[in-house]
């Protein structure tokens, strides 16, 4: 299966009861009931040491029964009534896990992108008897869903049973899911069954005592009474724990906003280390140039993530006879982001870039990392001077823009703008109101900017591949691509005429800034600060 999985999921502790509901229900409100050959099943759950199966939002496991295995990839995320979540399957020539990480169908490929070159190690193992119940219209052949009753065991890798579990599922097997509901409501009410609280997976995790690691990289506070080294790495510990959050879930590629906050994530990170380097350690001085080359990696993929989205925007506004002509252009831009994502996990997994990535959480996990450095600066008192002079730096650049200015001239000013959005980020809570509506000025500004860098990106990238088109894109599509390329040429101008408006708030903003700035230096025993 390569789709969604709706199911109910029944807390039971009388199966007996159940069997004997449907024996004497062979037929209710026009449903047939058939009972099917009762299956032996043997799950084993699998992630890496690190979890990242777990991290990335889904639970593994391989499937063993009646004919070859079968891997399967399931959401953890669902609704509280209904089971409603993504659910994908491929047949494997045996149950050893190297089997699915050498595999290419969709689970392999997305077990190895996710887990690199971890190794898959069991968490537990069920045994389950399963009883089924096919479910159809009278009138009809087709099978609306499933029922199974099932008595599973569950245990520890190639251990005896810690526990066991009695459950009542119904599978929805077409898109006709309100005879199941009924049907699962009289279930409930005739039977005395409750919605299941949990999933087998979680179930199953806390019967042999496991579950994900907290990480353990604190503190990410910051106040007025710190040092700037203290602040700094407060703030890299804040953006490291970001990425680890988003980093599974962009590695198996599926949702672009989960690459775009591992991107901002890394963003923030090398802005703090080329911010605050001479208040750092020098165990961070290496980090910077892998940020680097992971940074450039990710940002080829985003560039097509948005490029595709900007893409199915513009089809939607296309008469229904012209979208199949966007297709063999969605087509290789899909094949050209399948290619990035893959050098980027290659980039990810790379020796040297896992080596400098691992040792700074070792230095970021000693909670005296800060203090290794002799500067023992307050960041009131020097913080302000930091933010000063990347204000100056992007008000020279922003000074000499007009509507006649080149392209590099305004994405040069968009880059300012974005070291000083980071820099301001990193003591905003000790300045209070003003620094944060100079970060919502500073947002907008560097979004409508950005409007018109990603237009303009779009525009040289399209008319590129029409002067020298991909095999395979047809007149019909070079003619839209052209199109295409004058709609995000007038998004690129109507972004650039409004740059001025946004400057202007951006000067108004920072001259309360400024004046928040001199007083705390006057009075820095008075300031509000969050803790």
């Amino acid at each position: 299966m390569n789709g969604r999985e709706v199911e109910w999921q029944l807390a039971c502790t009388d199966l007996g009861s159940v069997r004997r509901w449907l024996a004497d229900h062979g037929t209710i409100d026009g449903l047939v009931l058939e009972p099917r050959a009762t299956q032996q099943i043997f799950d084993t759950y699998l992630d890496t040491a690190d979890w990242r199966i777990n991290r990335a939002g889904f639970a593994l496991r391989i499937r063993s029964g009646s004919g070859k295995p079968e891997a399967t990839l399931k959401s953890l995320h669902s609704s509280a009534e209904v089971s409603d979540r993504l659910e994908l399957s491929e047949t494997l020539e045996n149950s050893d896990s190297a089997s699915l990480q050498q595999s290419i169908g969709p689970v392999g490929a997305r077990v190895q992108a996710v887990s690199g070159a971890r190794a898959l190690l069991p968490l537990f193992e069920l045994r389950t008897s399963r009883q089924r119940f096919a479910i159809r219209r009278e009138d009809q052949l087709q099978q609306l869903g499933e029922i199974a009753l099932d008595e599973t065991t569950i245990s520890r890798p190639h251990g005896a049973p810690e526990t066991s579990m009695q459950r009542v599922e119904v599978e929805a097997l077409t898109d006709s899911h309100e005879p199941l509901q009924s049907l699962v409501k009289t279930l409930r009410s005739d039977c005395a069954l409750e919605a299941a609280p949990d999933t087998k997976y979680s179930y199953s995790l806390r019967s042999v005592g496991l579950a994900p690691p907290v990480p353990n990289i604190a503190p990410t506070a910051v106040d007025a009474s710190m040092s700037l080294a203290e602040v700094a790495v407060a703030n890299i510990r804040r953006y490291w724990s970001a990425w680890n959050r988003h980093e599974p879930a962009a590695r198996l590629g599926d949702d672009p906003e989960e690459l775009h906050d591992l991107r901002v994530a890394g963003r923030r990170l090398d802005a703090i280390l080329r911010q605050f380097r001479s208040s750092l350690p020098a165990s961070f001085a290496d980090v910077r140039a892998t940020l680097k080359t992971v940074l450039r990696a990710l940002g080829s993929v985003r560039d097509l993530d948005v490029a595709l989205s900007e893409l199915e925007s513009f089809s939607r506004k296309l008469p229904k006879s012209e979208r199949v002509s966007i297709k063999p252009l969605k087509q290789h831009l899909v094949s050209e982001r399948s290619r990035a994502h893959a050098r980027m996990l290659r980039v990810l997994d790379s020796i040297w870039v896992q080596k400098n990535l691992q040792e700074l959480t070792t230095v970021l996990t000693a909670p005296s990392v800060a203090s290794q450095h002799s500067s023992p600066e307050l960041a009131l008192r020097v913080a302000p001077e930091l933010v000063r002079r990347r204000y100056r730096k992007l008000r020279k650049r922003a000074d000499r823009l007009t509507l006649d200015s080149s392209m590099d001239e305004f994405h040069q000013v968009r880059g300012q703008v974005k070291k000083l959005r980071y820099a301001l980020e990193a003591v905003a809570v000790i300045y209070g109101k003003p620094a944060s509506e100079m970060l919502r000025a500073l947002c907008r500004w560097q979004e409508k900017l950005g409007v018109q860098q990603d237009a303009a990106v779009a525009s040289v990238r399209l008319n590129a591949l029409a002067s020298a088109p991909p095999k395979g894109i047809p007149p019909d599509t070079l003619f839209l691509m052209g199109r295409l390329a004058q709609h995000h040429a007038g998004e690129a101008l109507r972004a650039r005429k409004r740059y001025a408006k946004g400057y202007r708030r951006i000067r108004g903003k920072w001259k309360t800034l400024r004046m928040k700035f001199r007083d705390s230096a006057a009075a820095p025993n008075k300031l509000d600060f969050a803790p």
